[in-house]
């Protein structure tokens, strides 16, 4: 796990850079400003092309891509129905 919340904060860090201040995992990255809507498109197409799997349309809502905490949950459950833990 701590493997994948490091790609996600450094796709993060590298697409969307912010005043460069760490926040926690669980900091609503659309209300803080730091993923807009197309940004939210970025991060799925990024999931799929790093992770190996399809982020489907019901999938993208902001318990699974809201936040840090949220996003590492979401690619971890999605690595185990595939059956390739990361």
């Amino acid at each position: 796990m701590a493997a994948t919340e490091s790609m996600v904060r450094e796709f993060i860090a590298n697409t969307f850079p912010t005043d460069g201040s760490e926040y926690p995992g669980d900091t609503d990255l659309l209300q803080a400003g730091i993923i807009d809507s197309i940004g939210v498109l970025t991060l799925v197409t990024w999931l799929e092309e790093a992770f190996g799997f399809v982020v489907d349309d019901e999938d993208v809502v902001p318990e699974n891509l809201g936040s840090v905490d949220g996003i590492t949950a979401y690619v971890e459950r999605k690595l185990q129905e595939a059956g390739n833990p990361a």
